[in-house]
């Protein structure tokens, strides 16, 4: 990969954590492919140090687009009670890394994330980190985030819920 084409990559990720951050959740709905793949697999504490620990037939949660879509409309309505009041949250992403997809124009995109999350005027704040696997591809010259699994380092998360994206 050449070092304009990692920048270019890693300003999007930033971008899509900007969005994130500050609650722009229908413009970060435009950085999503129609056909996405969004998961989360769930991680288990196996005894044996050489198998993986990941268990890809259960997932957190399992989405597309259109349940992304239905997910972000509804945090715009009184009943959002997930996230009300609304949160304060933070997305670090680091560690990025590209190489070529399995299609021109796409990109196998790896990246370390933190998340923290404070609600109302509790002192505990929520945390996750972990890795993510994303596909990204141009279509019609911008970005698009055509596949993101997200591998949490916890096997026990550490928060009330899952309402937040990743």
């Amino acid at each position: 990969m050449n070092a304009e084409l990692h920048c270019e990559i890693s300003n999007f990720l930033y971008h899509e954590a900007y969005l994130l951050d500050h609650r722009q959740y229908k413009e970060w709905l435009d950085l999503l492919s129609e056909d996405l793949v969004y998961q989360m697999p769930i991680r288990v504490t196996s005894d044996n140090k050489d198998a993986s620990n990941l268990v890809y037939e259960m997932k957190h949660f399992e989405e597309t687009k259109k349940s992304l879509t239905t997910r972000v409309n509804r945090l715009y309505t009184t009943s959002a009670w997930v996230d009300n009041p609304a949160t304060r949250q933070r997305h670090f992403v680091s560690n990025i890394s590209v190489a070529p997809g399995s299609r021109p124009e796409e990109y196998r995109v790896r990246s370390y994330f933190l998340f923290k999350r404070s609600r109302a005027s509790d002192i505990e704040t929520e945390q996750l980190f972990g890795e993510r696997e994303d596909v990204l591809r141009k279509e019609n010259g911008e970005w698009k985030i055509a596949s993101r699994t997200i591998y949490p380092d916890q096997a026990v998360l550490s928060v009330m819920n899952l309402g937040m994206f990743l």
